[in-house]
């Protein structure tokens, strides 16, 4: 046995929102550099003319950040990022059960595909409609790049730049890119949710593994390559519209539009590499973290509630 060994109470529904959310925080902390390297590779060529720094691959990008902008700057962002997780990932991933639940079928032995679909699609838009601005502010410090570590930034911290952003473009502008966003999102849920939730159980069945870290490792790793497949072209656009200045986009679809027009589709795999290293590494941190915490989160719930 490795790790934890399954509670005999299955985890309540506050369990494994209060799990995501905390699993998630600790696997940005650690993929977080992973992430802005992303963004930085899939801004890359929106403005050539304005662009004075040239990224090369995963490694390549954190290198000139650092040489350009100091040691901290992979880490632009963090704090938003922090505030998203507890709040996006605590409804997305906590509430994935519970909504599956809801939608199979009481006579119903297994949930299938396509209710898990559901599922996905659904938290994932409902953790999007409530987290919205931590991501757009997430999206701002990661883009903006400055020269040297004392160099300017437009936002003095997190909560400056939620004021500003609501001042200076309206309460929508904290809603900036919702439509990709949702699509993006519950694109990324469906295939980390229902692809870890179904290779988990082929494994569990097959007897191939036993439900701990081993399955969960493997279960990860396979639902965080699906994820970057399948969600990469929507996240450029997302990251793109997000980033970009009033007026510059009319919509997502102008966005998308003028990215084939300009660079090909290839654009919309810019930042590939880092992704699938992040969304690899961060599924796998993730995953492994939450099925821990939800054991350790039932142990104490069961010894409080213990008489002795």
């Amino acid at each position: 046995m490795v790790g934890l060994q399954p509670s005999d109470v299955p985890p309540t529904t506050t369990v494994k929102c209060l799990g995501a959310g905390t699993a998630a925080c600790f696997a940005d902390l650690l993929t977080f550099p992973l992430d802005t390297a992303k963004v930085r590779l899939q801004i890359q060529g929106e403005n050539p003319a304005a662009q004075s720094v040239q990224y090369r691959g995963l490694l390549g990008t954190l290198v000139t950040m650092v040489r350009t902008e100091g040691p901290r700057s992979p880490y632009n962002g963090l704090v938003a990022g922090l505030h998203r997780q507890m709040s996006f990932a605590s409804i997305r991933i906590g509430l994935y059960d519970s909504v599956k639940q809801f939608y199979t079928p009481k006579e119903a032995e297994h949930s299938s595909i396509a209710i898990r679909i559901l599922a996905g699609c659904t938290t994932g838009a409902m953790a999007v409609t409530c987290a919205q601005p931590t991501d757009v502010v997430k999206v701002r410090f990661q883009a903006a790049a400055r020269l040297g570590p004392g160099g300017e930034r437009k936002y003095s911290g997190t909560m400056d730049a939620y004021r500003t952003i609501a001042r200076e473009e309206g309460i929508r502008g904290l809603w900036k890119g919702t439509f990709p966003n949702i699509t993006r999102n519950a694109i990324v849920n469906c295939a980390e949710m229902v692809t870890y939730d179904i290779i988990k159980e082929k494994l569990l069945e097959s007897h191939l593994f036993t439900d701990n870290f081993p399955c969960h490792f493997v279960s990860a790793f396979g639902a965080g390559f699906c994820a970057t497949v399948v969600a990469s072209p929507v996240d450029v656009v997302k990251t793109r519209y997000m980033n970009a200045p009033p007026g510059r986009y009319h919509s997502p679809l102008h966005c998308m539009l003028k990215m084939v027009a300009q660079e090909g589709p290839t654009a919309f795999y810019k930042g590939f590499t880092p992704s699938f290293l992040r969304l690899g590494a961060w599924n796998v941190m993730m995953f492994v973290t939450y099925e821990q915490l939800k054991r350790a989160l039932m142990k104490v719930q069961v010894l409080r509630e213990s008489p002795f």
